[in-house]
Formats: C-alpha cells, structure tokens, sequence
C-alpha cells in the first residue's frame, strides 16, 4: 500500500515505520525535522497545522497513519491537529486513516474510563483528556478511522509477535485481580507496530477503537 505516515521520527511512529517497510509498504514519512529520519526514507516537512497541505500529500495515498505527537507544553494541539486530519482525509479520499491513540479511554471497570476513574497520575491527565477529545472528533467524522489505544505503560522493547488485542477495556495481567492495575497493562512500541500493520492489512476495526496489550 501507499502509506502516508506522520509522526515517523517518534517512539511509536519509528516502529510504524520499521515494520511498514519490511512487509513491502510504499511509506512516505511527514515530519517537522526530516534530518531525524534514514536517508532512504521518503519524506515531506510539514508540522500539520495546516489541512490544505497535508490533503495535497494525501493524494494518490491508500491511507494515513498519524502518530502524532504534541508538544509537552500544549497537549491540545493534538485536538486541532486531528480535525485538520479528517478533514483531509475527506477531502482527499483517502480510504483509511488509522490513529496512534491513547490509553486513558479505555475502561478499568464497566462503565467507567482510566480518564474518568480519578487514578490517572496528574501529569498523564492532560494529554489523556486531549486524546479522548480526539477520539470523539474521529466518531463524529464521516471518515473511515481506526483509534488504536496502547496499553497504560508504553515503552520501547522487543518486537515478540505476541499480544492480545481488545476494544474498549485496558488489556492487563491476568493474574492480577485489582481493578487498577495500571502496573501491569504493558505493550512495547514493537508490537504495538505489529499490531497496527496488522490492522491496515487486515482490517477488522473499521470505525473503531481497539487496543492491544500483553
């Protein structure tokens, strides 16, 4: 496929990268900084803020993965840069548009979210709400979207093939039994890759959150 992938400098948007290209994928990587990719990545500088641009790279493009990563100070940019997002991806007619997403979501308990639960650590909360605005603006949009949420601790590891993916419940150990066990819901940037490759070739969560673990 004809990929066009934002965010290919970062944790999760390298890995994306890695695993694109070795299943044979036509990746073209939108950065701020294309000095921080392989000299044989393709690349385009855009930092998103702007629709019309990011709908003239979409053309001719089979889809669109962001791993989108706002600045530390300004969380909420991540909310604008997804509107500008869909947007363009209706415009341009771009079949797929699969999201890096978050893990505060998805539910500890029936009914209620990581975010909604008051156990998120203060300095998650932030990025975690810009993240669920996010995802809402996906399930209003007419587009055609997948929001894959990670695990609560995402980190870089090992590219084992092994995990569980699930939809709107945190993925955790299942040995333990505390219903806030966010110490032991866990995926690595490798396979969190695997995972969303996987999907873009064989979909199965159209319009959809889903989330994977191990």
């Amino acid at each position: 496929m004809n990929i066009i992938l934002i965010g290919a400098s970062g944790n999760a948007g390298s890995r994306i990268l890695r695993e694109l290209q070795s299943r044979g994928h036509d990746v073209t990587a939108v950065v701020r900084n294309p000095q921080k990719l392989p000299p044989e990545v393709k690349r385009q500088r855009d930092d998103v803020s702007n629709g019309s641009r990011i709908q003239e790279i979409l053309s001719g493009a089979d889809a669109l993965v962001s791993a989108y990563n706002p600045p530390a100070d300004n969380p909420e940019q991540l909310v604008q840069v997804t509107a500008h997002l869909i947007q363009a991806v209706r415009k341009a007619q771009v079949s797929r548009f699969v999201m890096v997403g978050g893990a505060a979501s998805l539910e500890i308990a029936p009914g209620m979210t990581a975010l909604a639960s008051g156990f998120l650590p203060k300095e998650w909360v932030p990025e975690a709400t810009a993240h669920q605005k996010a995802l809402e603006s996906l399930q209003a949009s007419d587009i055609n979207w997948t929001y894959l949420s990670p695990s609560a601790f995402f980190e870089a590891g090992e590219r084992t093939g092994k995990f569980r993916l699930g939809t709107k419940s945190l993925i955790v150990d299942q040995k333990v039994t505390s219903p806030i066990p966010f110490g032991n819901s866990r995926i690595s940037f490798e396979d969190y890759a695997v995972a969303l490759v996987d999907e873009l070739e064989r979909p199965a969560y159209l319009r959809a959150q889903f989330t994977v673990g191990y």
